[in-house]
């Protein structure tokens, strides 16, 4: 009789549950782009009601010219300040929350150990499972292994403050640009219409993809867009409007 086949008793150790190293790069390629849609949008609004306004107070091109690129470059400023310091101070919180795990892990390594072993524990592993699997991520990389599972970091792949500054000011410049180039080169009875025509087809673009981006339903997104969009330059069209009758 042939002897059968022997079955291991060892376990078998699943590889650690972390996201894939291509799925995290692509995520923050997403983020990156999400971000900067959300960013063309804020300019496209911003500068598109500022110029449709002073367009509703005066047809002459020296005004318009003047508020659409005053809106540019202070939008981008402002984008640009608010990113630097809303990343900064994450990334000084990042650093601080990996400076105490560094410390916790010269001071308690057991306790730390214990820790990991329970955080697998959580994730569904058994215990022996959870041990091994804790003891060679530990062999390997016990901070890296540490901040993974506790806080969710890459210490190697914190957001630096600067280039999200960059990439946010690009972006609103990008989006300024379009109404302003929409309200200057029509002649001057065409340049509302030819805006209002340009912006609210550029933000049902933009609308759509967020929509793909954030993985949401494309219709609501860029009906809310569109709305708004439409609303705001109807509404600085006709302050500005009023605004010129008065003056004049």
């Amino acid at each position: 009789m042939a002897a059968e086949p022997s079955l291991s008793t060892e376990p078998i150790v699943p590889a650690p549950p972390h996201p894939e190293p291509h799925a995290n790069g692509m995520s923050r390629r997403l983020n990156w782009l999400r971000a900067g849609v959300l960013g063309a949008d804020d300019g496209i609004l911003s500068t598109a009601g500022l110029v449709v306004g002073v367009a509703g107070a005066t047809t002459a091109t020296g005004p318009i010219l003047t508020a659409g690129v005053a809106g540019l470059v202070a939008g981008a400023v402002s984008m640009a300040l608010g990113e630097y310091v809303s990343v900064s101070s994450q990334r000084d919180s990042e650093r601080m929350l990996l400076k105490r795990e560094r410390a916790e892990l010269e001071q308690f390594p057991d306790e730390e150990y214990e820790e990991l072993v329970g955080l697998y524990r959580e994730k569904g592993l058994s215990e022996q499972t959870a041990r091994t699997v804790a003891n060679e991520l530990t062999a390997n990389d016990a901070f890296a292994a540490h901040v993974d599972a506790e806080l969710g970091i890459d210490p190697d792949a914190l957001t630096n403050p600067w280039h999200a500054a960059a990439a946010s000011a690009i972006a609103f410049v990008s989006g300024s640009l379009l109404p302003l180039l929409a309200i200057l080169l029509p002649p001057p009875a065409a340049r509302v219409p030819v805006t209002f025509a340009v912006v609210l087809l550029t933000l049902a673009a933009t609308g759509v993809i967020s929509a793909a981006l954030g993985g949401a339903r494309r219709g609501p997104a860029t009906a809310r867009l569109v709305i708004g969009g439409a609303v705001a330059m109807s509404v600085t069209y006709g302050i500005g409007q009023l605004v010129g009758t008065t003056l004049t």
